[in-house]
């Protein structure tokens, strides 16, 4: 296990919120929990798909869950449930603030006199 990997903990909360396989044909070569690892791996990082460790998996399985779930809204559900437990655990403090944004303009930029004055 890596240093950035799931903890079976982590693991076992995840594994309830992704989607099951729907295909009764052979057994996946590539276990999820590497898979996302690797997709983890990704994007702690910031390296290229194919600059994953091959100890991930391949790297076209590791991009074709990500791409997949990503399109399918996988993503944004587990992340919708997983912060839903959270607060429910009184583990996310949500802090909102309502204020208002003042801009500067550029006086170049601001519609001068000759844009209002109009035609002469």
């Amino acid at each position: 296990m890596g240093r950035g990997d799931l903890t079976d903990e982590q693991w076992a909360v995840l594994e309830l919120l992704l989607p099951k396989g729907t295909r009764a044909a052979r057994p996946p070569v590539w276990p999820r929990r590497q898979l996302i690892d690797g997709i983890r791996f990704r994007v702690r990082t910031g390296v290229p798909w194919r600059d994953v460790p091959i100890e991930y998996g391949p790297w076209n399985r590791v991009y074709d869950l990500a791409r997949r779930w990503q399109r399918d809204g996988t993503w944004h559900r587990v992340l919708t449930r997983l912060q839903s437990l959270a607060d429910a655990k009184g583990a996310i403090t949500w802090d909102l603030s309502a204020g208002t944004l003042a801009r500067r303009v550029h006086h170049h930029t601001a519609p001068g006199r000759t844009l209002l004055a109009g035609p002469r």
